[in-house]
C-alpha cells in the first residue's frame, strides 16, 4: 500500500481513512465497496475476533498469560475490525472521530456519573477517648 509505514508515531482516524482509499482505489476495489458490502465484511471480522475468546474464559487486563503469538493475532484482528469501520464510515460520508465524540457527549448526559458517596463520619477517636478521661 502506498505509504505504508510501521514506525508511524502518530496515526489518526484521518490517516487511516487515506490508506484505505489508497488501497481499494489502487487495486480497483472501490467498485465493492458498498455500505452493505463493508458491513457484512465488517461482522465477519467481529466473527473472527471473538473466536480469538470464544473457549478462554475470563481474560485478565492485559493478556499477561497469552502467549506472543495470540496477541500478535489478536492486533491483527482488532486491526481488521478497526479498518473496516473506518472505511465504512468514509463510504457513508460519517466523520467517525466526531460521531464517536459526539457520542461520549451523549452518553455522559444519559449516564451522569453518581452523586459523590458521603460518609457519616465516626467521632474522633481520639476526642472521644479524652471525652472520657
Amino acid at each position: 500500500m502506498t505509504g505504508v509505514s510501521e514506525g508511524d508515531d502518530i496515526v489518526t482516524l484521518k490517516l487511516l481513512k487515506q490508506k484505505m482509499h489508497d488501497f481499494a482505489q489502487e487495486r480497483d476495489w472501490e467498485r465493492y465497496h458498498s455500505p452493505r458490502n463493508l458491513l457484512l465484511a465488517l461482522v465477519g471480522e467481529v466473527g473472527e475476533l471473538s473466536e480469538i475468546f470464544q473457549w478462554k474464559g475470563e481474560v485478565a487486563k492485559g493478556l499477561g498469560d497469552w502467549k506472543e503469538e495470540e496477541k500478535v493475532h489478536l492486533g491483527e484482528e482488532l486491526s481488521d475490525v478497526l479498518l473496516y469501520l473506518v472505511r465504512l464510515s468514509d463510504i457513508c460520508g460519517v466523520d467517525l472521530g466526531q460521531a464517536a465524540l459526539r457520542k461520549i457527549r451523549l452518553n455522559a448526559i444519559k449516564y451522569p456519573p453518581p452523586p459523590p458517596v458521603v460518609s457519616v463520619s465516626q467521632p474522633n477517636a481520639d476526642h472521644h477517648a479524652s471525652s472520657l478521661q
